[in-house]
């Protein structure tokens, strides 16, 4: 049999056994997360749901802060795709909005956010792995957006970069997780014109 042949051939034995306690670990914990909460959720209570012993959590992960950030990052993160390059600004945002919206409207994702973001506040570890898995890839994808308008001069040089990046992320973030509102292909649309209406009042 040939490399090749090997490299093509799916994954067997500890391979898969351990994939599939990965899963089971993971179903397991966002359960846990929805249910309990993120301060009352343990190691312990996530391998006993998981049927696991807790050394395989320990294996993977080093506390509860990181297998959390690392699981939330696999869910939301890896799934992102390419940042929008249309060459218009107004096509570029309406597409980010639109993988936003796929992202924060998911079921599981509303269901956990609002403890992940209260227990953010007073836990340092939390907070961190948060802003490096999950905030810091969309404020870049955001960014560069911004960046490629300004160089095409549909944007003003002076644009504070912070801030439009605020204004692409927090209306719609807010929208859905915090309030529950619609946010169809209608109000993307119309958010997407006052979003870009604005971005070029956003001047330092």
């Amino acid at each position: 049999m040939t490399v090749q042949q090997k490299k093509g051939r799916p994954a067997t034995g500890g391979a898969v056994l351990r994939q599939r306690v990965t899963e089971a670990i993971t179903e397991a914990a966002f359960t846990e997360l929805a249910e309990a909460g993120f301060a009352r959720m343990s190691m312990e209570s996530v391998a006993r749901r998981a049927g696991v012993g807790k050394a395989a959590l320990y294996r993977r992960w080093p506390s509860k802060q990181a297998m959390v950030t690392e699981l939330i990052r696999s869910k939301v993160t890896d799934a992102l795709p390419p940042t929008p390059a249309t060459g218009a600004l107004h096509t570029d945002l309406r597409e980010l909005l639109a993988t936003f919206r796929s992202q924060l409207a998911n079921p599981l994702l509303a269901r956990i956010a609002a403890t992940l973001l209260a227990e953010a506040s007073h836990d340092d570890a939390l907070a961190e792995g948060l802003y490096t898995g999950v905030t810091a890839p969309r404020r870049a994808a955001a960014r560069a957006i911004l960046q490629g308008a300004i160089d095409r001069g549909e944007l003003p040089p002076g644009l504070d970069l912070d801030l439009g990046t605020d204004l692409l992320i927090a209306p719609l973030a807010f929208r859905i997780l915090l309030i529950q509102g619609r946010s169809d292909d209608e109000y993307l649309e119309t958010l997407t014109n006052a979003i870009e209406a604005a971005l070029k009042a956003a001047v330092r």
